[in-house]
């Protein structure tokens, strides 16, 4: 099966820049990449809001924008998408930053070659979806952990038939109850007290001779 193409949204006002990014990605072997430019911030804000990209590479300095403001306004309308810092500026103090605020990498122009600027956006995109995955785990641990803790509480049980009633005040078997707010999973079988209760002949049989 064919992998889907990384969509690349490039925030570059030069437009040779953004020429020579899209036709490196293209040529590029893995993966395809589907390339979206915008020549501003206020484009590029329009495209991420209209059309999700997987990833971004931005230029801090554009014209309606410039400097750590671009990238944070990015972020701030796409906080889920992994940016990678496209900059004619080597400045470590900068990209320490930026990399600091959530910025997937720095890249300078003068060193950008098709491989490198290839091989960095997809490693954005995999560090990013690894992080996310990584929130979702802790999430669903969190909410397990909270119902465990729920359990442990003080739980109102028929005397009669042992159905629980839950916070909503409504009675459920208490397999129902704790599967649903455990995972635990319940095989049936029976004990030996209530073996002889219920089939109080069962022990007694012998094989006729």
């Amino acid at each position: 099966m064919t992998e889907a193409p990384i969509r690349v949204l490039v925030i570059e006002d030069d437009a040779e820049m953004a020429f020579f990014v899209r036709t490196r990605l293209e040529e590029a072997r893995g993966r395809p990449f589907a390339v979206t430019h915008a020549a501003s911030l206020a484009d590029g804000l329009r495209s991420l809001s209209e059309t999700r990209a997987d990833v971004v590479l931005l230029d801090l300095t554009l014209p309606d924008s410039a400097g750590e403001e671009t990238f944070r306004r990015v972020q701030d309308l796409a906080p889920d998408t992994p940016i990678v810092v496209l900059t004619a500026v080597e400045d470590e103090a900068l990209s320490d930053r930026l990399v600091a605020a959530g910025a997937q990498d720095y890249l300078v122009k003068a060193e950008v070659l098709g491989a490198i600027v290839a091989r960095t956006l997809r490693h954005a995109v995999e560090r990013k979806r690894a992080a996310l995955e990584r929130e979702r785990l802790l999430g669903d641990l969190q909410r397990a952990l909270a119902e465990v803790k729920t359990l442990s509480g003080l739980l109102p049980i028929c005397a009669g038939c042992k159905k629980i009633r839950d916070d909503r005040g409504y009675w459920t078997h208490v397999e129902s109850y704790i599967q649903a707010r455990s995972g635990a999973q319940f095989s049936h079988g029976i004990c030996p007290e209530c073996m002889k209760r219920l089939y109080p002949d069962h022990g007694n049989r012998h094989d006729p001779a």
